[in-house]
């Protein structure tokens, strides 16, 4: 770390909103979600509370106070339902359970009583593509018992003319590799499933199916919950010839393996019109629910890897209203060599679709399938990614760990057993001690990081430029009168100002503005002619040789070192 890293920030963000006057204010019109800061919690590796070595519900209630801390109003747990765990929690067998790896349901209440005594809401993992082969109606349905006959998708396949052998119905491959029908002995038929061979789809043109899933939703919001993020989007139907037959895919010409997925193009088993209308009738439902129950707006979150024009689609239309946040996954795909440019490419790539027809945004920097952050673009701009996606108008999506700089571990694993994904799922690392503060266990479900003593909340509390408190700042931000005039003519702005350079500009038009300076090259930039007024520098970053309280005129030259990021306000 650089030796001006000690240097302090000052006063507190919120205290010098306070004194100046300036008050947090929110408009009118910008509901929970619109600005939210959202934080998603890994349950395995989050907090361990019986010495297993595997995280837990009553571990995370523990931990809810620390997202207070760090200015949280949202976080999404990924499935802790009842799950033989082939696909960890996504191959679900019981959708109004929790599995014991967790805890309970009791657990579960208390976890949400704890939550809404400090303001924080919970949002569940909903993972209506699939179920587990292990699931009551999976079993039902290869039985044939009625009302579950076509509750998942089956087919008797077709004969190849040439051998007289049965075959699948289709030239379709799972997203996990390979066919994406498998046969049942018990049925004789083929049964769909586009990711495990133990992860059966669900049909969703069975009302009988829609009405379960609605009544799991109903099932989780009685018990408290804030909303979904709802896993796998695009996945949720295929399509079908009006005979029965399923179409082969096109060749999509990415690929050389006809086993691997990349090598159709998913014009059939990918975003169907259908899919759009579902996340219409969910919406509903949530709404229809608030109305009857009161309290804030239940939110959707939308996992879909899809054009921005489909994101489009799931958020709504001029007569229908679907998932409010269709997460936004565009910054995610930045490296190590992206620059300013870049970056303004990536934000222009959603907000010329999504904030034009919508007003809406969502930053998502990372998640449980990809590398972390310090892995992607490097441990020197983890802060940079910090700091422009709270910067930038929407909501933020941060995946457990990156407020303090984690990365991925090296983690061996051979056979059936391996997981490529783990490298990124490993557990949080909360102090210098034993297990990370983890786990007090003999050991844990995934190895800790060899540099956990240095990267870990209770070390970066006590460093006034750490990550962590970079994080803190960043939140008290979004909650200032010119963060929450987002919505208003003019209220924000971004650009390139030189190749390395992006600027974010937060404007409330007449008493406060924010002006957001990233260099995400290895050189020294200067900036001249950004302006005439005198601004203050309220929050810089480690490689920053500014201070919290300097000031500066934009009409004389800004220095800005290799990977600085710096605030400056201007209040009138």
């Amino acid at each position: 770390m650089p030796q001006w890293a000690h240097l302090g920030l000052g006063l507190s963000l919120a205290l010098i909103l306070l004194l100046s006057g300036a008050a947090p204010v929110g408009g009118a019109d910008i509901d929970w979600w619109e600005n939210a800061s959202l934080y998603q919690i890994y349950p395995r590796s989050f907090q361990d509370s019986d010495g297993d070595g595997i995280g837990d519900l009553k571990g995370i209630t523990s931990r809810l106070s620390y997202l207070k801390e760090i200015g949280i109003t949202a976080t999404w747990l990924s499935p802790i339902f009842t799950s033989p765990m082939s696909d960890f929690g996504y191959d679900i067998s019981n959708f109004y359970d929790i599995d014991p790896i967790f805890g309970t349901l009791a657990d579960f209440d208390e976890l949400i009583k704890e939550a809404k005594s400090l303001g924080v809401k919970i949002i569940l993992d909903f993972v209506p593509n699939h179920s587990s082969d292990e699931n009551e109606w999976f079993a039902k349905s290869v039985n044939r018992e009625e009302g579950y006959d076509d509750f998942y998708v089956w087919d008797d396949g077709k004969l190849n003319a040439e051998t007289g052998e049965r075959e699948a119905p289709s030239n379709w491959v799972s997203v996990f590799g390979g066919p994406m029908w498998t046969w049942n002995e018990q049925r004789q038929q083929y049964f769909l499933h586009q990711f495990q061979d133990k992860q059966p789809d669900l049909n969703f043109t069975n009302p009988m199916v829609r009405e379960h899933m609605l009544d799991v939703l109903k099932f989780w919001l009685d018990r408290g919950v804030d909303g979904f993020r709802i896993d796998a989007v695009p996945h949720i139907y295929e399509y079908r010839f009006a005979n029965g037959s399923y179409p082969d895919e096109p060749i999509s010409g990415w690929g050389s393996d006809p086993e691997a997925y990349d090598y159709h193009d998913h014009i059939y088993t990918k975003d169907q019109p259908a899919t759009v209308d579902l996340m219409y009738e969910w919406r509903a439902f949530l709404d229809a629910y608030r109305a009857e129950n009161g309290g804030d707006s239940r939110v959707l979150l939308a996992e879909a890897y899809s054009s921005v024009e489909t994101l489009s689609a799931y958020f709504g239309n001029s007569t229908h209203q679907g998932t409010q946040l269709p997460m936004n996954f565009q910054l995610m795909y930045l490296s190590g060599y992206s620059t300013a440019r870049d970056v303004v490419g990536s934000i222009d790539y959603w907000m010329n679709t999504m904030w034009k027809e919508h007003q809406t945004a969502n930053w998502v920097v990372g998640n449980h399938d990809n590398d972390r952050v310090a892995n992607r673009m490097g441990a020197h701009k983890v802060d940079l990614l910090n700091v422009i996606v709270n910067a930038l108008p929407g909501a933020s999506v941060t995946y457990y760990g990156e407020e303090i700089g984690m990365s991925n571990v090296d983690v061996q694993c051979t056979g059936d057993d391996c997981e490529h994904r783990d490298a990124e799922r490993t557990p949080m690392q909360w102090n210098s001690e034993r297990n990370a503060g983890f786990s007090q266990g003999d050991t844990t479900w995934l190895p800790l990081s060899p540099e956990y003593e240095r990267y870990n909340v209770q070390t970066e509390r006590r460093v006034s430029r750490s990550s962590l408190n970079i994080f803190k700042g960043l939140q008290e931000l979004k909650s200032s009168s010119a963060f929450m005039a987002f919505k208003e003519e003019g209220g924000f702005s971004y650009e390139a100002v030189t190749e390395q350079v992006l600027q974010i500009i937060r404007t409330n038009k007449h008493s406060e503005e924010y002006r957001i300076l990233v260099n995400m090259g290895n050189n020294m930039e200067m900036i001249d002619g950004l302006g005439t007024k005198t601004y203050e520098y309220v929050l810089v970053t480690a490689y920053s040789t500014h201070y919290a309280g300097q000031t500066v005129n934009l009409k004389d030259r800004i220095i800005l070192m290799p990977y600085e990021a710096v605030v400056l306000r201007w209040l009138a």
